[in-house]
Parts: structure tokens; C-alpha cells; sequence
């Protein structure tokens, strides 16, 4: 039989059992669509982590109370069995570096507000000024946190734009008072809507100044400390000089952790592309099932049709020949199953990204 004619047997077997074609074509578009859709996930969330690291600026360092055990990032970036405190003398001996443009502490805690009977839990955040910079943020209604020492606790607040629509509908919420906690608070700025970003749904933020949210939750140490270098390439002297500082601060220990945000994106990178391999692997498994199934099939077909066979090869068709035709057959219902999973994994791709705009899972 010439590639034609062996083109048409198969497209006449596969019609000839519809339930049989439909079958195998389904389960091939199963497996494709599951590699797909699960691949789209797992590089959609790579990259939404790496997006959000590098909206914070190329010249970022994060210091953290705690000194890991090996270089690099990993989970004693984070935690430390026995950390000294950070402290807002430590942030401020920071800002007077020569290689240091802005300096942002951070305090971090929930607390209740209520406004009017209203009452809700809020994450409140103690920083300074600079943290506006720092962290891409604007300003919709009046003013950012005022640029003062670090240890004056003024009563103000500034707050986010869901909050100002729930405790203050229809109203403007500048020059209000709210309580946090125990503490009473004037409103002198509203953030514009910007949604979620590093974990933080940045529109139900109370923003504080740093001693602020320091006497709110009873302690003098800091969850971290951002710190932004004049420049990208100024990044490796800046490091070098905030632990030489924070050292000479220290009885020279080295108890305390500098980070780059390459080498948080770098970490990021390779955990979620390992884990996005490790997705598609998994999902590889249902294909791999899909084709176990066709093969099975095409063995159950030819002793389905050994008469055919036997009549193929009175009329002179060599074994070679009809294998090849049934094997014309298999691969033409799992190309066609594949085609149809790959339309059906872009379109749950989109059907992903449709329901979580923020993750850009694209196959």
C-alpha cells in the first residue's frame, strides 16, 4: 500500500468505531490537557513570585534578625534559634551609611480597629517614610506617613483603600480618628487600590510609624529592615558596609542576615522551577497512562479483525505493511487526541488566569 492508501485504511478503521476513536481520544486529550494546565501552574506561579520580588526595585537588601548557617537563602534566612533583635538605632545607624538611599524598618502584628461600633482584625504595619519608595506604593488621599526619628511615636496612621470603603463608605476618611488596639489614631492618608502583593493584600493595611506599632505590641525589636543601595551596581559595597556596620554595633557577631533580592529570586527561581517540573512529571503519568490504553486497544483491534488481516494478506499485503497500517491508525487517533488536549490545556489555562487575574499561567 502506498502512504495514501495507508492514510485512508486508518481513517476508515478509526471511523468505522466511533465509541472506540472517541474513547482513545479522550483519554490522549486527558493526559496532554493535564501536562499543559498543571505546567501553566506551576511556571504561572514562578513568576508571579519573581515579579513580585523585583517590583520592589533592583538595588533592595533585607536585613533579618538571625544569622543563617550556610550562604545563600534558604529557611534560616528566616529563622534563627536564638536571633538578637533588630532595633530602630540599627535602622538608623543604616540610613547613615554613604552607599544607603532609604532605609524602611518594619514592625509587624494584627490588632482590631473600630470605627463608629464597626470592628475588624487588620494587619498593622510600623515603618517610616521611606517605605512608600520602597515598596511602589501611592497615595490617594492626603498624605504618607510623616519623615521623622524613628523612635517618635506619633498618632497617625495611614490606611488602605478597602479599609476606607468599610469603615468610612461614601466619606472621606482623612483627618478621622480610629483605634487600633488601645491606641487612638488620626487618618492622614489613604493608599491607592493595589491589590496583594508578597502575601500582603496591601488594601487592608494600617500603616503606622515604626515606634507607633512598636508600643502597640510591646517590644522594641524589628521584623525587618529594608534597605535600598544608590544603585544596582552598588549592591555588593552597600552589603559590605551594612554588616560591617551592624557588626561594630554588635561585639563584632555576626548575628544577623543581609540579603540581595537576586539571591531571594535566584532561590525562588530554582525551588518553583524544580517544583514546576516535579507538576508536569506527575502529569505526565496520566499521559503516559492515556498511551498504555491506546496500545491496548490496537492489540484488542487486531484480534478484533483478524479477518481482515487474513483477507489483506490473500490480496498479497506483507506483515510489514499491515503493521504498518495499524500503527498509521494509532498514531493518527493520538495526534488527533493531542491536539484536542492541547486545546482544552489552554483553554483551563485561561480559564486559570480568568480566575486568579494575578497569576499569569500561561502554558
Amino acid at each position: 500500500m502506498s502512504p495514501a492508501d495507508t492514510l485512508r485504511f486508518a481513517t476508515r478503521a478509526a471511523t468505522a468505531w466511533p465509541l472506540r476513536t472517541a474513547l482513545m481520544m479522550l483519554a490522549m486529550s486527558i493526559g496532554v490537557a493535564a501536562v499543559v494546565v498543571l505546567t501553566a501552574l506551576g511556571d504561572g506561579a514562578r513568576r508571579y513570585v519573581v515579579n513580585e520580588f523585583s517590583a520592589l526595585g533592583a538595588s533592595l537588601l533585607i536585613v533579618l534578625p538571625g544569622r543563617t548557617e550556610t550562604g545563600g537563602v534558604n529557611a534560616g534566612s528566616f529563622v534563627s534559634s536564638t536571633p538578637r533583635e533588630l532595633t530602630n538605632a540599627d535602622a538608623a545607624a543604616l540610613l547613615r551609611l554613604p552607599l544607603v538611599q532609604r532605609v524602611a524598618p518594619l514592625a509587624v502584628g494584627n490588632s482590631e480597629i473600630a470605627v463608629g461600633g464597626r470592628l475588624r482584625e487588620v494587619t498593622v504595619v510600623g515603618t517610616s517614610a521611606d517605605f512608600l519608595e520602597l515598596r511602589g506604593l501611592k497615595i490617594g488621599h492626603g498624605g504618607f506617613l510623616p519623615r521623622e526619628d524613628f523612635n517618635r511615636a506619633s498618632a497617625v496612621a495611614v490606611i488602605g483603600d478597602a479599609l476606607r470603603s468599610e469603615l468610612f463608605p461614601g466619606q472621606s476618611a482623612v483627618g478621622r480618628m480610629i483605634r487600633v488596639g488601645d491606641t487612638r489614631l488620626r487618618v492622614i492618608g489613604v493608599l491607592t487600590p493595589s491589590g496583594r502583593g508578597l502575601g500582603m493584600t496591601t488594601d487592608e493595611l494600617v500603616l503606622v510609624p515604626v515606634a507607633t506599632a512598636q508600643a502597640m505590641f510591646d517590644t522594641s525589636g524589628l521584623f525587618r529592615i529594608f534597605v535600598e543601595a544608590r544603585g544596582r551596581e552598588a549592591l555588593p559595597a552597600t552589603q559590605r558596609q551594612i554588616e560591617e556596620r551592624l557588626r561594630a554595633r554588635r561585639d563584632d557577631e555576626l548575628d544577623f542576615t543581609v540579603i540581595t533580592q537576586d539571591a531571594v529570586l535566584g532561590t525562588f527561581d530554582r525551588i518553583l522551577g524544580a517544583l514546576t517540573l516535579g507538576v508536569a512529571g506527575i502529569a505526565a503519568i496520566s499521559l503516559a497512562v492515556a498511551g498504555i490504553l491506546v496500545m491496548n486497544v490496537m492489540l484488542v483491534a487486531v484480534t478484533q479483525r483478524t479477518a481482515e488481516i487474513g483477507l489483506l494478506k490473500a490480496l498479497g499485503a506483507r506483515a510489514g505493511t499491515i503493521r504498518a497500517a495499524f500503527l498509521a491508525e494509532a498514531a493518527l487517533l493520538s495526534v488527533a487526541g493531542a491536539l484536542a488536549g492541547f486545546a482544552l490545556g489552554h483553554a483551563g489555562a485561561w480559564g486559570v488566569r480568568l480566575a486568579f487575574p494575578q497569576l499569569p499561567a500561561w502554558p
